[in-house]
């Protein structure tokens, strides 16, 4: 277990687990230096209102921060892309970190996750990373935002048929959305067939790479890519209780 201050465990457990996962190469040392600064930064702010239930600094590198890059590779160089239900910053700022050829824009209907995102950004002098706060589904609506993103992303938020309404409509002809998910995602997959047609989407890949940890731990990730191959027809995303109700 790593105490928090302790940059150089910190900077030790977190090359350890870079190359475990074969991401070595994405993490120059000032990369570090900002994902020790985002720790301290994050847990101490989580003190004051809930960020995050992982609090302890091994996990956190496991489970935010290995866990967001595993699919960094995966978004083209130079894409603008929209994390929704960006929530804590993840993937948005791991990606920002490594990635500073990507212009993010996180999305949370938070404020005050989103504030936070702003502010840590600043701190960790991330220039590409552009806060807003609103509903996926009503945003998608405006036509500032709509079909606009070479990408978008989600980290677990919801069930893949949901996230695909929410964040395929984002996406412009000819990008993708990435989905990151724990365990099940084939089987998300698989139940999102009908949602992914009518959203203007098409398989692309599914990645199962689970988060390693040093000591030979395992954490379930999958990675799921869809191609926008057509145009998303304008009722979707519908009002979000219909979309959870009755899942495309």
């Amino acid at each position: 277990m790593l105490e928090r201050n302790d940059k150089h465990g910190f900077t030790d457990f977190f090359l350890l687990s870079l190359e475990k996962n074969g991401l070595e190469s994405l993490i120059t040392q000032e990369h570090i230096d900002k994902f020790f600064l985002l720790t301290e930064h994050m847990l101490t702010v989580n003190e004051q209102f809930n960020l995050t239930a992982i609090r302890e600094p091994s996990r956190v590198i496991l489970l935010h921060y290995i866990d967001s890059l595993i699919g960094a590779h995966l978004f083209p160089e130079g894409a603008s892309v929209i994390d929704v239900g960006a929530g804590a910053g993840f993937p948005t700022l791991p990606l920002a970190i490594v990635r500073p050829d990507l212009r993010i824009t996180a999305l949370d209907s938070t404020a005050k996750r989103v504030n936070y995102i702003g502010e840590t950004a600043a701190l960790l002098e991330l220039k590409n990373i552009t806060p807003l706060v609103g509903r996926a589904e009503e945003i998608a609506k405006d036509a500032a935002y709509r079909e606009q993103f070479d990408c978008a992303t989600a980290r677990a938020v919801a069930a893949l048929p949901v996230l695909s309404e929410l964040c395929l409509p984002f996406v412009t002809l000819g990008g993708r959305f990435i989905a990151m998910k724990g365990r099940g995602g084939k089987e998300e997959l698989a139940a999102s067939q009908n949602a992914i047609q009518l959203l203007g989407g098409k398989e692309a890949a599914l990645f199962d790479a689970p988060v390693l940890a040093p000591d030979g731990e395992t954490f379930a990730h999958t990675t799921v890519v869809i191609e926008k191959i057509a145009k998303t027809a304008p009722k979707y995303p519908r009002a979000y209780g219909k979309i959870a109700k009755a899942p495309l």
